[in-house]
């Protein structure tokens, strides 16, 4: 068993798929309607054929309520990896990206949290 998919809540999925593939990379593999929304699912260019990022619609209450509580306790819904913590960091910062936690040490791992503009804190770690 492995994960192929993985979603994340946003508030405004045309927002979300513009912010997660012009200023974050990646690369749009579906577009679908679904509904009354799409089935948005984005890759990483280095692993198109790995798991897919699903820019899910925060429509349900539920979904909206467990998104406003984790962004206002600063609880990141999601991790990426990269390869140099910094670098990234100095590259978002250009692209006008906000962070609540600039590149931290801790222990073995260097991560970073920025906002994706969607309803979301993100962290980035390097191993």
């Amino acid at each position: 068993m492995k994960i192929i998919v993985t979603s994340i809540f946003v508030q405004d999925q045309d927002k979300a798929l513009k912010f997660y593939t012009e200023t974050l990379g990646f690369i749009k593999k579906h577009d679908v309607p679904a509904g009354e929304f799409r089935w948005i699912a984005l890759v990483s260019p280095d692993g198109q054929d790995g798991t897919e990022l699903l820019l899910e619609p925060n429509d349900n209450p539920a979904a909206k309520e467990y998104q406003e509580k984790i962004f206002s306790q600063g609880i990141p819904a999601t991790m990426f990896g990269v390869e140099d913590v910094r670098e990234e960091y100095n590259r978002l910062i250009k692209h006008g990206v906000k962070f609540t936690i600039e590149p931290t040490e801790m222990g073995d791992v260097t991560l970073a949290v920025f906002d994706d503009t969607c309803g979301n804190l993100i962290q980035i770690a390097q191993q």
